[in-house]
This record gives structure tokens, sequence and C-alpha cells, in this order.
């Protein structure tokens, strides 16, 4: 319903405001927690067959070998990196720093860079001590 003196919504929604960095990240941030939720049953999964015997643990291990696999994994450690800086950034401000607007949109544009980078040296430590 409009508001008929100013053309304008009453009610204010995500196709009227223009995207910005820290509001994206929130956005991402609320993905990320969902994500996690299945990337942890791929993780309580894992744990089900290490218990169930050595052949379940190798079929549950060459499924996660698989690219695919390999994909799901990569996309669970950037989550859960994501979802980490993104906590960081909350509890700095419950903290009670870090609310200037130039600030903000700094670390908001910076958080999808550090976690991309923090994932790709995870996967490359991992892979390199394997």
């Amino acid at each position: 319903m409009a508001n008929v003196t100013n053309n304008r919504p009453l009610s204010p929604h995500l196709q009227i405001y223009k995207p910005i960095p820290t509001m994206v990240m929130s956005i991402v941030h609320r993905i990320t927690g969902g994500a996690l939720y299945v990337g942890t049953l791929l993780v309580a999964w894992w744990l089900v067959a290490a218990a169930s015997g050595p052949a379940y643990y190798e079929w549950a291990n060459w499924v996660m070998g698989t690219w695919i696999g390999r994909l799901v994994l990569i996309g669970y450690t950037w989550a859960l990196v994501h979802h980490m800086l993104g906590g960081l950034r909350h509890f700095m401000w419950d903290l009670g720093h870090g609310f200037d607007k130039h600030f903000t949109t700094k670390l908001a544009k910076a958080q999808p860079v550090v976690s991309i980078c923090l994932t790709v040296l995870i996967w490359a430590i991992a892979l390199l001590v394997r």
C-alpha cells in the first residue's frame, strides 16, 4: 500500500533499498549460518562413518575425496571462515567499537576477500600436510 501524498511505500523492503556492503554482508552472514547447519550434518555423517567401521569410513572418505565432495568441503570451509569473521565483527560492535560508517564499509568490503584468502590458506596447508 502506498502513501498517497508522497507516492512512497508505507513499509520499505529490500527492493527499495540500494544494496550497501554492510547490508550484503549481513545477508551473507545469515546464509552462511544456514549452510553451516548442512555442513555440520556432513561432519556428523563422517563421524558416524568413522564409528561404523573401516569399510563405511573408507566409502565416506571416497565420497568426500571426489571433486564434488571436495567442492562441498571447500564451500563448507569458506562458510565457516566467513561466518566466523562476521561473528568477530559483531563481537567488536558488542564491545562498542567500529561504528564509524566508513570503517564498517571497509570492514564489510574486506570480509569476503579475507574469508577467501583464509580458505585458500587452510586448504593449502591441509594439502601440504597430507
